[in-house]
């Protein structure tokens, strides 16, 4: 009786620990579509700074003339609520981390006592 509650409990850490592999995945892919729409945006500033001629601003799918201060100015909007995303899910990714070593730390004790209670 004891080994199938054994094997319950094996099985239950090691689905945690999948599933917060997978949350990780996860949140890993969207850190790195915010890195890239903030190196996106970044470009986007340097290329605004180089241009001498008419800007224009995509609102949507149109693209409309803007003046350079205020293209400047949207963009620098985007790349702090960009920073503040990336910023947010670092925090989070830290947090998952430490999660997911715990989890790991976990179940390889439960697989050491299953493989005692294997032998004896």
């Amino acid at each position: 009786m004891m080994r199938n509650e054994e094997t319950s409990e094996l099985n239950k850490n090691l689905l945690s620990y999948e599933n917060l592999e997978k949350q990780l995945e996860v949140l890993l892919i969207q850190k790195h579509q915010l890195q890239l729409q903030f190196n996106e945006i970044k470009h986007a500033l340097e290329e605004l700074k180089k241009t001498k001629g008419a800007v224009y601003r995509s609102i949507g799918s149109i693209m409309v003339s803007s003046s350079r201060e205020e293209a400047e100015k949207d963009l620098n909007e985007r790349v702090e609520l960009v920073q503040v995303k990336l910023n947010a899910v670092s925090k989070q990714e830290e947090r998952l981390r430490g999660n997911v070593a715990e989890a790991q730390k976990k179940l390889q004790e439960k697989m050491k006592q299953y493989e005692k209670s294997a032998k004896t």
